[in-house]
């Protein structure tokens, strides 16, 4: 399963190799044309994000470029006019010492202006660092509201948003700073290059020979560990998981009463060692390729100082200079290794930023099929009809629904009821268009559910989901939750509550409805129990301006007094709406005009209450069954 997950990940950014020596010049313009379109990519989102940022890279990458040789030249002829000096003072002669202090303080001038400009370049370069990382975030949970509620049952789709997700906050500005280092580096180079002719035309030559290995070996293993992560990604993910349920708040009581913390420990350990071996063998056979290379260059380095020193020993030229070309050389080898690991980073960086750009390009298919979609009618009954829908997850050979044909009418109260896994939430989740049928079709009043535009539509649903969400803010905001576009008021929020019979326990709280709820942020944030969190769930139902309602198991922590209390209630919530019940206390299916008892995918029975205990068969034993167990549990 590991190896399929890479393989579609991987394949989605290599560049095909060629197959013969005449696919090569294509393959070159490939890979160079896909790495400039990642760069141009990258540049954009800074553009996006602050263009003043560009402008200084810019600047900065020329002001870096000149300043190191210029740096050399004056230092070079401080060292020339003291040898002058000093000979003069060995022959008695009179030198003026004014040309040296000019020097001096010239010298003062470009190492504070140097130190100045970097330390502002990087309080820039910092800040807007963070605002890039933000415009990427930003960008990513965007996308994450867009894509199919599909794409998060993909173990490809999840890899493809860790990556982008964990490389958002360093990649882009990274890469940008590299890339304009790189600009300045090879101006330097060239800079220092003719320095160096001035003695020698073949050693700039030499060094840039010698450079070939290391940048070879920087290129394949900055591919190779790009691969490498994404061959990984599981598991990084689960080292992620295992980790983060240790320590998970809502979690800790069940971890510790069962003693659990050690397995999950252990599996954490056995996902780490699978993902640091290959790394550890991965970064041991660069770094030793990389000092063969380092040791060719440098016995080449050895070389040239010895040529350099001979021609001062000869008076071929000063002292002074032998700074000024040793300087050469070494800032020309270390720019020449600059630009190896610079454009390696910013190969490595383009190949994590193409996992931004596709998950970014990833398309919605729960878009409405019409050009000009159907709005949907509010404020009135609607009719739903199934016709012969089908529905599989996507990877999967087997059918989750099979054949559904049903008729919901307007202004009807429908109990869908089953042994888990019979496909329940699923229909509703096809109902509510959080996904698409496989085959078949959804009518919404007549006409197929997908030509409605999509927001209007979830926005016709009023929805209480079995994993309700558990929100770290306030209690009124987890109640507004329910219709943000609704436009009501504090009486709104607090007749929702009470409603649900949540408003005893708000009532309590130490801020009422202003009280921050859970520990994530706030020391004075409130814990509140399952019941509790179902109540909120069910008073954020309560609060929706919804023309459908559905409920799934709304009231799996109550207690049967709340529980009846809930449903009395919702008698007069789902008056003239349709309605939808998800149960496993069949006593809610009584109120039901219809029951749909489903098995394995399949819609097996369908009536009221009496017809369906009429019938004698699925409906009947299991209603029969939860019956007798009630009886026992009062007898007992």
């Amino acid at each position: 399963m590991a190896m399929r997950e890479v393989n579609n990940v991987n394949d989605r950014y290599r560049v095909p190799k060629p197959k013969t020596i005449g696919e090569v010049p294509k393959y070159l313009v490939t890979l160079i044309s896909t790495f400039l379109s990642r760069l141009f990519y990258i540049f954009q989102l800074v553009w996006e994000t602050k263009k003043s940022l560009l402008f200084w890279m810019v600047f900065m990458a020329l002001f870096n470029g000149v300043m190191p040789v210029l740096g050399s030249l004056i230092g070079a002829q401080i060292l020339n006019r003291l040898a002058d000096a000093y000979a003069a003072s060995q022959d008695g002669t009179a030198f003026a010492f004014g040309v040296i202090a000019v020097l001096l303080v010239l010298q003062f001038f470009y190492t504070f202006s140097n130190n100045a400009i970097s330390r502002l370049y990087n309080l820039v370069v910092s800040i807007s660092g963070e605002q890039l990382s933000n415009h990427v975030k930003m960008k990513i949970m965007r996308k994450a509201k867009e894509v199919d509620m599909v794409s998060f049952d993909s173990p490809d789709f999840y890899a493809r948003m860790e990556n982008a997700n964990r490389e958002a906050g360093m990649r882009p500005i990274q890469i940008m700073s590299a890339s304009f280092s790189l600009l300045s580096t090879l101006i330097s180079i060239v800079s220092y290059v003719v320095v160096l002719f001035a003695v020698s035309w073949w050693a700039p030559i030499l060094i840039v020979l010698v450079s070939i290995p290391t940048t070879i070996i920087n290129f394949v293993y900055r591919k190779k560990n790009a691969n490498y992560m994404f061959f990984r990604s599981k598991n990084r993910r689960q080292m992620e998981y295992y980790a983060g349920t240790v320590i998970d708040k809502d979690l800790v009581k069940e971890i510790r009463m069962f003693n659990l913390a050690d397995t999950f420990t252990e599996k954490y350990r056995a996902a780490f060692t699978e993902y640091y071996e290959g790394l550890r063998k991965l970064r041991v056979a660069e770094t030793l390729y990389g000092l063969g290379a380092a040791l060719l260059s440098s016995g080449v380095y050895c070389l040239l100082y010895i040529f350099l020193a001979r021609g001062v020993y000869r008076g071929s030229f000063p002292v002074g200079d032998f700074s000024l070309y040793t300087g050469a050389i070494t800032a020309i080898s270390g720019g020449v290794n600059a630009l190896i690991s610079g454009t390696s980073t910013i190969y490595e960086g383009t190949l994590f930023i193409e996992n931004l750009i596709s998950f970014l390009n990833e398309k919605p298919s729960i878009v409405p099929t019409l050009p000009e979609p159907r709005h949907v009618a509010r404020h009135t009954g609607h009719t739903v009809e199934f016709r012969n829908v089908c529905f599989r997850y996507p990877g999967s050979t087997k059918d989750v629904l099979n054949n559904i044909n049903v008729t919901i009418r307007a202004g009807e109260t429908v109990v869908i009821v089953g042994f888990n896994g019979a496909g329940k939430t699923t229909l509703v989740k096809l109902l509510t268009r959080l996904y698409d049928p496989t085959s078949g079709t959804i009518l919404l009043d007549g006409h197929d559910i997908r030509e409605y535009d999509v927001d209007e539509l979830y926005d016709m649903f009023g929805m209480i989901f079995q994993d309700y969400g558990k929100y770290a803010v306030s209690v009124s905001e987890n109640i507004v939750f329910g219709d943000l576009g609704r436009d009501a008021g504090k009486n709104e929020v607090e007749e929702a509550a009470r409603r649900s019979g949540a408003d005893a326990f708000i009532e309590a709280l130490p801020g009422r409805y202003d009280t921050p709820l859970m520990r994530y942020f706030e020391e004075n944030g409130t814990e509140l129990s399952i019941g509790q969190w179902q109540k909120l769930a069910i008073a954020r139902a309560f609060y929706t301006d919804s023309d459908i309602l559905i409920l799934d198991e709304p009231t799996a922590s109550l207690d049967p007094m709340a529980e009846q209390e809930i449903f009395n209630q919702f008698n007069e919530l789902r008056r003239d709406k349709t309605s939808i019940f998800i149960s496993h206390r069949l006593s809610s299916a009584t109120i039901a005009d219809t029951i749909l008892v489903m098995v394995n995918g399949e819609i097996v029975e369908k009536g009221n209450h009496r017809e369906l205990m009429a019938l004698g068969g699925e409906y009947y034993t299991l209603f029969t069954t939860q019956a007798a167990r009630y009886i026992e549990d009062s007898e007992a």
